[in-house]
């Protein structure tokens, strides 16, 4: 007995000698790495007679299939007194039936099929897009390209869409937010089309025949792109795209001409009055559009003035060393039609409002006066060059952002060369372009709040225009 406890006890040693010599961690600063490549994903590209240009990537992980339209339209193009019209068109084209299956049965039969379409109208392009097992493919695109090249606009179904246009209208001004950012876009963009926004006047004088109009002058198969991702075959896709579209006739394109948006040249700042606690800030002016060769340096400029989390300057100093906000941000937004916009905004305590300001503009002002630091300046280009990857996450993503580059027009080799780009900023580009592209003498300040808990007047920021709010009539 003695002999076996021995044995077991030499034995239970080893083990544990053996387990606690595995356990034992390399060094990290001792271990070496190959450096992370990462290659940009690619999509196939194809032209069909008509002139539609179709990107095409497999993906054989689900038995679905997306298909997503861009088409070279917008609300950008709504005539002045018919602001809305676009947006109509694109929410009733999907929902008002086709020349082949009316609105009813098309809602049955996606619904029985488990397949949908959808369909809309932004700014600067319109998008129809379609979803559904692979088993379904055939009839859903066939439903699909009905929805795109044969709506019908039923009548009852355009009241239907303008009666909820009007009843959102109504309900537009219920949200402090969505207030403030709509007013700071109308006096960004003040006299150009994007600037305007749909009335109860402008969507009660639009007709059917408008919808129809507006959708024989703008939707043609070249002015088209279709991003196609999922479970299908390349030929066999093409084949039933080309058939699904054979009676869609290329067009030559009919787009007004829209001026470039005009900068405001002079600060102004605009206040809505709201019996709330907490006050709204949004400020910006214009900004820049896509093709601006600066733009991978403003990139790197705004994440470190407000665009990246909690290692932002705006993050750092108003929220979480000033306590004064649980969010705040700056937005460089490039245009891709237009210059974009510069934004910053936040929500702070009526009692802290001017506070608040002051800072942001400090903070703003501050960016144009001397280089950020290098630790700055490298934290910034690793957030934006290491999370590039995320926007290729699946199949839809790759596809989806080729057709849209293309679409817009971006330079050959944008995706490719981006991060590059991205590496190549120094401290001296991001002065330069804070100094060029950060304009607080042309700051528009648009704040919503009860100015009797302000801290200070909002005069002492400077000359306040009050603003009624457009309740839509």
């Amino acid at each position: 007995m003695k002999i076996l406890l021995t044995l077991l006890f030499l034995l239970m040693s080893s083990i544990s000698t053996a387990g606690a010599e595995q356990a034992v961690s390399p060094d990290p600063r001792t271990m070496n790495f190959r450096p992370l490549s990462f290659e940009v994903p690619t999509a196939e590209r194809q032209v069909l007679g008509n002139g539609m240009i179709v990107y095409l990537l497999e993906d054989r992980e689900l038995p679905m299939v997306t298909i997503q339209a861009y088409i070279a339209t917008g609300s950008s193009y709504d005539p002045p007194d018919q602001s809305g019209l676009a947006l109509l068109t694109g929410a009733v084209l999907r929902g008002g039936g086709t020349s082949s299956i009316s609105a009813e049965k098309l809602d049955d039969e996606l619904e029985f099929m488990a397949s949908s379409i959808e369909s809309g109208i932004g700014p600067d392009s319109g998008s129809v897009s379609m979803s559904c097992l692979t088993k379904n493919l055939g009839r859903t695109l066939e439903l699909f390209s009905q929805v795109m090249t044969a709506p019908v606009f039923r009548e009852d179904r355009v009241e239907q869409g303008k009666n909820r246009a009007i009843e959102a209208i109504r309900r537009q001004n219920d949200d402090p937010k969505e207030l403030a950012d709509r007013e700071l876009r109308k006096a960004i963009y003040f006299g150009h089309p994007l600037g305007r926004f749909p009335t109860i006047p402008s969507i009660s004088s639009i007709t059917r025949a408008d919808l129809v109009a507006f959708h024989r002058r703008y939707f043609h198969p070249n002015g088209t792109i279709l991003a196609v991702s999922g479970d299908f075959d390349k030929r066999e896709m093409l084949a039933m795209l080309k058939k699904a579209f054979a009676g869609w006739k290329r067009e030559k394109p009919d787009l007004p001409g829209i001026r470039q948006p005009s900068p405001a040249l002079k600060k102004a700042v605009y206040f809505v009055e709201r019996d709330i606690d907490q006050s709204v800030i949004r400020m910006g002016h214009l900004g820049i559009e896509k093709n601006n060769p600066d733009l991978y340096a403003v990139t790197v400029m705004n994440a470190i003035l407000g665009g990246n989390g909690f290692s932002s300057r705006m993050m750092d100093q108003i929220r979480s060393k000033e306590g004064l906000a649980y969010n705040v941000a700056s937005f460089f937004q490039p245009g891709r039609r237009f210059p974009g916009t510069f934004e910053a905004e936040t929500e702070t305590k009526a009692a802290t409002t001017v506070r608040t300001i002051g800072l942001m503009d400090g903070i703003i002002r501050d960016m144009t006066q001397k280089q950020v630091t290098g630790q700055e300046l490298s934290l910034a280009k690793d957030s934006i060059i290491n999370s590039f990857i995320f926007a290729f996450t699946n199949a839809a993503s790759v596809v989806n952002q080729r057709a849209r580059l293309e679409f817009y027009g971006y330079p050959r080799g944008y995706l490719e060369n981006y991060r590059d780009n991205i590496a190549r900023v120094t401290r001296e580009d991001v002065l330069r372009v804070a100094r060029k592209y950060l304009r607080p003498e042309e700051m528009i300040l648009v704040v919503v709040g009860d100015r009797k808990k302000f801290d200070k007047p909002l005069a002492t920021v400077g000359k306040v225009t009050e603003i009624v709010p457009d309740s839509g009539n």
